[in-house]
């Protein structure tokens, strides 16, 4: 955790406001195994994916407060190093089945980036439903088409190559 506690303390020095508590800062991950988390990360890091989607059953059981614009979440690799720092600028609460597919390519989860709007819908239902099944019913939950969803759109405002250099040397 002092990795994790070091590369805050770095944050907010490098902040332009001063006023942030670093028990205010979650600490997250994307996806659910090493590798994807990478994957995704690197989609993050590049620009590429500026939007995440999560079960609002597992935020609630994962973190205590809501998500809403301004939240401020260390996001960790697969070998849960600290690689970035976004902002949470939008958040929407919709049933599953109303995710668009303009929020499905603000994700940047699918390949090749052109393709036509009806097949990255597609795309993000078929990896979403997967990752939903995997998740919520450890959680006492079945994904269903009106569950409830966390749309948010992030930024990145913090990333520090020089933490993540000296453990890749």
């Amino acid at each position: 955790m002092t990795e994790i506690q070091n590369y805050i303390e770095r944050f907010i020095a490098s902040a332009s406001t001063k006023d942030i508590r670093p028990d205010s800062i979650l600490i997250d991950i994307f996806g659910d195994s090493p590798d994807l988390t990478d994957q995704l990360l690197e989609l993050v890091l590049a620009g590429t994916k500026t939007a995440t989607c999560l079960s609002l059953y597992e935020w609630e059981h994962e973190v205590k407060t809501p998500l809403v614009p301004g939240t401020l979440s260390v996001i960790l690799n697969g070998l849960g190093q600290p690689r970035c720092v976004i902002e949470t600028t939008h958040v929407e609460q919709m049933p599953y089945q109303e995710v668009t597919a303009e929020f499905a390519r603000a994700e940047g989860e699918h390949e090749p980036p052109d393709l036509p709007d009806d097949r990255v819908l597609q795309h993000w239902r078929d990896v979403h439903w997967a990752y939903f099944n995997r998740k919520l019913p450890p959680l006492g939950h079945i994904p269903t088409l009106d569950m409830p969803v966390l749309c948010e759109r992030f930024r990145v405002i913090y990333t520090d190559h020089a933490s993540h250099e000296t453990h890749n040397e």
